[in-house]
């Protein structure tokens, strides 16, 4: 394996830290789709989900986390207007190195229930 050692990355025209760079961005990033048979739209770093029930998730990394001291950004939305269109509320919870379990209420009842998008983030 080659080490490269600089101090900035550029493209010509935007330039970053190389610590901006590496802390910054995020270590593992997934959308999908939480209702019926979940499917991942889009991922990096996500290996599968877990459907563990109705608004309940596990996010499986490809890679695991160095330890489970990291940041997780969840959020998720509706696509019907009958059951509070917009009005969800998304938790991740249970961190371990490997995955990061997700969940989505809404939040006018505070029912659990599945989301046609859902988007989680892991920053560390």
């Amino acid at each position: 394996m080659s080490t490269l050692n600089t101090v900035n990355i550029t493209n010509g025209t935007d330039s970053i830290t190389v610590e901006g760079a590496v802390k910054g961005s995020a270590k593992a990033w997934v959308n999908f789709n939480g209702t019926g048979t979940v499917a991942i739209r889009a991922s990096y770093n996500v290996s599968s989900i877990t459907d563990n029930g109705v608004g309940d998730y596990t996010v499986n990394f490809t890679t695991a986390m160095p330890d489970a001291n990291y940041c997780a950004v969840a959020c998720s939305s509706r696509t019907d207007s009958a059951n509070g269109y917009g009005n969800v509320h998304s938790t991740a919870s249970a961190p371990a190195a490997g995955s990061l379990r997700v969940t989505s209420r809404v939040t006018t009842n505070a029912d659990p229930n599945d989301q046609a998008y859902f988007f989680v983030a892991i920053f560390r």
